[in-house]
This record gives structure tokens, C-alpha cells and sequence, in this order.
């Protein structure tokens, strides 16, 4: 949490720097290193089937009872804590130069999705690859995969479709190495590493 605070307020793009928490202890956490807390977040957005975006509209409905109003958002993952004050520079320069709904990073796929698939109950291999799978990796084509870090986003265009993926939505490409997404305790040990061998 501290880092993504940390690269939000260097980047200097923000009028409010604040994060969504349910937790008085991270609330705590979150002002020391320089961010708001003006509310705390709902047991409704808090619970396992919550979605981001139902955070997101709680705290813009939020801001709103206080009469404070914005033109766009950025959500910054905690859990996509390598990403840096350059890169939220670079996604709101290539924001304001292209979009007119988002921009959301990613970075290169680490393993081609050609080569995924899904297996039966009985692990069987059917229709586990098709014949376009067969091609050579360097034939396949450049996948990309969202890397969790990066949402600029035009509430008022929010507000009518929350599906971002779409005309008038570019991609901030970063590279993989600030692109961890920590979902396991593999990926935070591996961030801890990334971190310690200052990469970022």
C-alpha cells in the first residue's frame, strides 16, 4: 500500500491521493504515508464477491455526498505494488493524448495463451489445443495480459459501462518486471526479491 501511495503522490498527477480500506489499522497506515481516508469501505464492498469497480463507485459516491466532484479516476492495486511514479506519468500522458473512455496497463504474456486450455473431469486431452495452437511461438504473434497496476478511467463514461476493453480505451504497456501481480505467497516473496534488487 505504502508504495503505490508513494508513486501516486511523486507523480504529482493527482488532486486526491486516498485509498479504500475497512480497516482502521490500514487507514492508520494509509495517512502516514500521506494518503485520505475520508470513509471507511462499506461491508458490502468488502466482502469476497466484490468487485473493484463496486469499490470504485462507492467511493465516487462517496466524494460526491461530500460534494466534491472529478472528471476521471485511477485505481492503483495494492497488490500490483511495483509499478512507479514514471509509470503513471507516462499512462495519464498517453490518457490525455488518446483516450476517450481508459487506459489500462498490461505488460507481454509471460507464456502464450494458445498453449492453455481447459480439461475434462477425466484430464482427458480433448479440445485441449487447436491446430492454430500448433504454430511456433515466434509465429503466434506478441499476447499481452493486464497487469493489475494502471486504471485511468473518464467517470462520467464509467458511470454508463464499466466494461473498459472497448473503442476508445488504449493500453499502457509495461514491462515485466514491474508487472507482478501478488495474489499468492510466491508472488510476494518473488516481490520482496524484486524489490531488494531495485529494479523499480
Amino acid at each position: 500500500m505504502a508504495y503505490s501511495i508513494e508513486a501516486a503522490l511523486k507523480s504529482k498527477y493527482f488532486d486526491t491521493v486516498m485509498v479504500s480500506t475497512d480497516s482502521e489499522s490500514y487507514a492508520d497506515i494509509a495517512r502516514k504515508y500521506g494518503a485520505e481516508v475520508p470513509f471507511l469501505r462499506s461491508e458490502r464492498t468488502s466482502s469476497d464477491t466484490a468487485s473493484s469497480w463496486d469499490m470504485v463507485e462507492e467511493v465516487l459516491d462517496g466524494y460526491r455526498k461530500r460534494e466534491k466532484f472529478f472528471d476521471t479516476f485511477c485505481l492503483l492495486q495494492p497488490t500490483s505494488p511495483l509499478r512507479n511514479a514514471d509509470d503513471i506519468i507516462a499512462a495519464y500522458k498517453l490518457f490525455e493524448k488518446k483516450a476517450s473512455f481508459a487506459v489500462v496497463s498490461v505488460c507481454e504474456a509471460e507464456h502464450s495463451p494458445l498453449w492453455c486450455g481447459q480439461l475434462p473431469a477425466n484430464k482427458e486431452f480433448i479440445n485441449f489445443l487447436n491446430p492454430e495452437s500448433e504454430k511456433r511461438r515466434q509465429d503466434a504473434g506478441t499476447f499481452y495480459r493486464l497487469n493489475g497496476a494502471i486504471y485511468i478511467v473518464y467517470i462520467e463514461k464509467f458511470n454508463n459501462d464499466k466494461f473498459l476493453y472497448k473503442e476508445g480505451s488504449y493500453a499502457y504497456i509495461m514491462p515485466q518486471n514491474r508487472s507482478l501481480d501478488i495474489d499468492t505467497d510466491i508472488d510476494f516473496k518473488l516481490a520482496e526479491i524484486l524489490m531488494q534488487k531495485i529494479i523499480i
